[in-house]
């Protein structure tokens, strides 16, 4: 019963390669292709959640093994990464709820997005977002995990620029899309440490070894993967983004950020819960974040006056109080309320279009007015978070673009275009610098560029190209046919982007240069 694992997030990820490819060579368009759009994607996402069932009923009868390992994934000196995934406790419980809420709000949108233009582009990202939050949950190794956490942030920019042709729905997915990366970050350093203290990135073997961590590594690599978790649940000060999310259709709202994706960094937290119970400094910050928006959200959910918004909050409040659980230690309380809240609030935002047509579009009303004045105004203006971010990291960061935009410009261009002895010099410079550490990428015999394991591979044939293409057309080529073949090249480059930026195509080859690069 283990094997059932790898098809769990197999199934809907090949739906989502059939739609895409079905739509751009054009088997798959208009309202004609809508039944076989819908069948693949329903059908996989349906499959998915029986497999996931059937594994959690083998896990309750104590027939599984708890791991279920395919092969290497990359090796480098004493890192083993492996792609392997659990089959056993919460993973496989919160896999099959998130299944089923995916296969409800699949059988959804087929009727409530019948004949709209992007149709197959939403059941596109639909499935593949069902393939990554699957991965996420049940990846028994901090790469996995992180794999489905990338792909499932994507998908989520995707959906709420759905209707790219407004431009309130691309600045907000893309304001969504980079305070995500924040967490990311955290992520990845995460990662990082704990290859460097604990020398493994399996979830097991890091909660094996979290009593031999001091209480500082405890503490490092639990600040990290708290921010990571924060930036994706929309805790403080990340919570705005929330709200910017709702551009996007009912459908990716109700599984996005009611049901599935909003709940994986308390997921993420609950699954290290031993590395966080070292660390009381780390539990201590869970629990007030978790406090402070919860009570943030309650305030600001008070003035609002249409229901995504209302239900936005409410969301965002419901997870702050999961952190605070986590915080306290009730671990298990945290993974009940995940559970219950998905259901409750997937049932919630679906149901909202029917209760304004019930009500015929009458306002709702703000309950805050009996409360003081000042509270009241600062709660319409959300406490201005998102003009601190801006002050604090977007000016800033733009500032430094400009700076290094005019480095490159004015000096990086000129050095670049300066006469070809000194291009000469320069690359004469570099072969030495390669010498001197020695690299010597351009012998067969040495090891020094070898890779192990899938991404070990492909990683050196890539290297390989790429050291190709520098030999001959940079280090040989300049003051030859060098500027030719590049002119021949960046005419081609303009053809192929012009025609790569048809929406039809843009949103695949994004999908698949992702896909590639993991």
């Amino acid at each position: 019963m283990d094997a059932l694992v790898i098809l769990i997030p197999l199934l809907p990820l090949l739906a989502a390669v059939a739609i895409g490819s079905g739509h751009t060579v054009g088997l798959l368009r208009g309202e004609a292709g809508e039944t076989a759009t819908a069948d693949m994607a329903g059908g996989a996402i349906t499959l998915s959640f029986l497999m996931a069932l059937a594994l959690l009923c083998a896990d309750g009868l104590g027939k599984n093994a708890g791991f279920f390992g395919i092969g290497q994934w990359l090796g480098s000196d004493n890192l083993d990464i492996r792609i392997n995934f659990v089959t056993t406790g919460l993973p496989v419980r919160l896999a099959t709820l998130f299944a089923l809420l995916l296969a409800i709000v699949c059988r959804f949108s087929i009727n409530y997005l019948h004949r709209e233009a992007g149709f197959h582009r939403f059941f596109f990202v639909l499935s593949l977002f069902a393939a990554a939050m699957l991965l996420l949950v049940l990846s028994a190794n901090a790469v996995g995990t992180f794999i489905g956490w990338e792909i499932a942030g994507l998908c989520s920019y995707l959906l709420i620029a759905y209707a790219y042709h407004r431009p309130v729905a691309t600045q907000n997915a893309t304001r969504a899309y980079v305070t995500n990366r924040i967490g990311d970050a955290g992520f990845i350093i995460g990662i990082g440490l704990c290859y460097a203290w604990v020398g493994s990135v399996n979830w097991s073997q890091l909660n094996a070894a979290a009593e031999q961590l001091t209480i500082g590594e405890a503490t490092g690599i639990s600040l990290c993967f708290a921010l990571a978790a924060f930036a994706k649940s929309a805790q403080l000060p990340f919570t705005p983004w929330l709200a910017r999310a709702m551009e996007g259709p009912t459908p990716s709202s109700a599984v996005f950020y009611g049901a599935v994706m909003v709940h994986s960094g308390v997921y993420l937290v609950c699954l290290l819960a031993p590395i966080f119970s070292q660390s009381p400094f780390a539990m201590a910050v869970l629990g007030l974040v978790g406090f402070f928006t919860a009570l943030y959200s309650f305030i600001v959910g008070q003035t609002q006056t249409d229901i995504k918004s209302s239900l936005v909050f409410a969301t965002s409040g419901q997870l702050g109080l999961m952190f605070l659980e986590c915080g306290l230690g009730l671990w298990q309380l945290a993974s009940w309320h995940i559970c219950a809240h998905a259901i409750v609030r997937c049932w919630l935002i679906l149901s909202a279009p029917s209760l304004l047509h019930n009500l015929r579009h009458t306002a709702m009303q703000a309950k805050s007015q009996q409360v003081s004045g000042w509270l009241y105004m600062v709660s319409l203006q959300q406490f201005w978070l998102d003009q601190i971010v801006d002050w604090a990291l977007v000016k800033p960061i733009r500032g430094l673009a400009h700076d290094l935009s005019y480095f490159d410009d004015h000096i990086i261009d000129r050095i670049m275009g300066v006469p070809t002895p000194a291009i000469g010099t320069l690359s004469s410079l570099a072969q030495v610098e390669e010498e001197i550490i020695g690299a010597k990428l351009s012998d067969e015999s040495d090891e020094f560029a070898r890779g192990s394991g899938l991404a070990g591979k492909l990683t050196e044939w890539a290297a390989a190209v790429v050291h190709w293409f520098e030999d001959r057309f940079v280090l040989r080529g300049i003051g030859k046919d060098a500027i030719h073949y590049g002119r021949q090249l960046g005419h081609a480059a303009n053809k192929f982007e012009q025609i790569i930026l048809r929406p039809r195509y843009l949103v695949l080859f994004v999908c698949i240069t992702f896909l590639v690069a993991f």
